[in-house]
Parts: structure tokens; sequence; C-alpha cells
């Protein structure tokens, strides 16, 4: 299995694109996606296609004159990688240094303190 790495913006950005939509999904399907303030080159996307295929992100295969790509990792794989990579990078595996990351100097309102029994009670 490949390591899998964190993506860069751009990079994750084409990715929701294709996890969001049915694969496969066509260069052209994709460019037509991609906001149009992004203004990005045809070939600055078949670039982060093909980064995104060396990382073992895509499986490419030629249809025609066209590309289908299909994703090889969920976003939800990939996101539980990079939470966990997060994780042990800034707050040493610890959730409550996470939440007192978001919390510091703040209150928590009932609604807050309501979700946080609820996920404790779920991992007991």
């Amino acid at each position: 299995m490949l390591q899998i790495k964190r993506l860069p913006d751009s990079e994750f950005e084409i990715m929701e694109i294709i996890w969001s939509n049915p694969p496969p999904m066509t260069t052209l399907q994709i460019t037509e996606k991609l906001e149009p303030e992004r203004n990005l080159k045809l070939q600055t996307v078949l670039t982060m296609l093909l980064r995104l295929i060396e990382k073992g992100f895509l499986t490419s295969e030629r249809v025609g004159r066209e590309r289908n790509y299909t994703p090889t990792i969920s976003k939800q794989e990939y996101m539980h990688i990079e939470t966990e990579s997060f994780m042990t990078r800034h707050h040493i595996n610890s959730v409550g240094s996470l939440l007192n990351t978001f919390y510091d100097g703040q209150e928590l309102s009932p609604e807050d303190i309501f979700e946080l029994r609820k996920w404790l009670a779920k991992r007991r």
C-alpha cells in the first residue's frame, strides 16, 4: 500500500470534485467544475491529475480521445488519515489539547457540552 501524504490545497480541490461526482470523471468534466475564478490552464489541471495518479489517489484510463479518472481512496479514508496525522503532529494525539485549542478562553454552550457528552458516550 502507498504511503498517503497530505494533499496541497489545489490537488485537494480537484479530489473534492472527483469525490463529489459519480466516477469515472473525464478531464473536461473536472475542469468544468473548477471554480471559474481559479482560471487554471488545462495543462496545469493535467499536471495535477498526473501527480494525483503518482501519489495513488487516482487511476486513469484512456477512452477514445478522453481520459477517465477514478478515485482509489474515498474522501472519508483520506480525511481519517489527514486527521490522525494532524493530531499526531500538533496535539500529540491528545483530544484534550485539541479541544483546548478550540475553546481556549471561551465558554462552552449547553449544545456543545451535550454534543461532547453524546460523543464520549459512544466511545465508552
